[in-house]
């Protein structure tokens, strides 16, 4: 079981020392929840009684945490998760963080910002919430993360859309696109077996599996999303490091400049793609 990050508690929500060895916490540390004491204040906080319970037991059957309680946290700001949808990581704060830099550096007077594969839409949405008043555009292939994504853009006024990459974006916004955003799957086909049970079992493959050398998705969006970007604009990509070199090639082949930006702490390294 894939061990849930540490919770940010504030005063109010601290756990009292009588919770330590209650039976939640027990049973979620039976399971392998890591941070079991944590969790059990968050299934408090959502339940109690019998659904408390029954939330307890599809946690410890090993379905994520994010899912059990219907919301993930990214960069500070709480999203709507649904079963099956990717749950945003917290690595992708990095890309929040340049994505933002560069909206708001724009020279449109309202920057427009385009999520890519865009799951909950969270990326695109902490980038507006940011930024600004930006518009906002998000697509994914799978109906049920653009259900996702549309309760969570409503709030900035954005709009999610079924498709495959750039074909589902309105053709005006073509030239117009001042960051595209693209939390792509980079993992290689291989290795994807090899991923915790909570990922494996209950996220789409389509969300995980980039391909043979895991950058199958990275190239397509690079290459197109190019023809989309005003002047100047830019695409972001979450990568490996090991990956790094060969997804510099996969922009420079799209003629857009690579530059890669790092962050240690949360093990991110996100390759930002300017037109020239």
């Amino acid at each position: 079981m894939r061990a849930a990050e540490p919770v940010h508690a504030d005063d109010e929500t601290r756990i009292l020392p009588s919770q330590a060895d209650d039976g939640v916490v027990r049973r979620l540390r039976a399971a392998g929840c890591v941070f079991a004491e944590d969790e059990a204040r968050l299934l408090r906080a959502q339940a109690d009684g019998d659904l408390l319970d029954a939330l307890v037991t599809r946690r410890v059957a090993g379905e994520p945490l994010e899912h059990v309680l219907g919301w993930a946290e990214l960069a500070g700001v709480r999203v709507v998760v649904a079963p099956g949808v990717f749950v945003p990581r917290r690595r992708t704060t990095l890309m929040v963080e340049e994505a933002t830099r560069l909206a708001r550096a724009a020279t449109a007077p309202r920057p427009v910002v385009v999520d890519l594969c865009c799951g909950t839409g969270a990326v695109g949405l902490v980038v507006a919430l940011r930024t600004g008043d930006v518009e906002l555009h998000a697509v994914d292939v799978d109906p049920a993360a653009v259900r996702c994504a549309q309760d969570n853009l409503a709030r900035v006024g954005g709009r999610a859309r079924t498709g495959d990459l750039t074909a589902g974006l309105p053709h005006e916004l073509r030239g117009r696109v001042d960051v595209v955003v693209a939390n792509v799957p980079y993992v290689p086909t291989d290795e994807v077996r090899l991923l915790p049970p909570e990922s494996r079992l209950h996220e789409p493959v389509t969300a995980v599996d980039g391909g043979p050398d895991g950058l199958g998705l990275v190239r397509r969006v690079l290459s197109e999303a190019a023809s989309w970007l005003a002047r100047p604009g830019h695409v972001l990509v979450e990568v490996a490091a090991h990956q790094v070199p060969d997804a510099e090639q996969a922009a420079r082949a799209a003629d857009l400049v690579p530059r890669t930006v790092r962050d240690d702490d949360l093990d991110a390294v996100v390759l930002v793609a300017s037109a020239r």
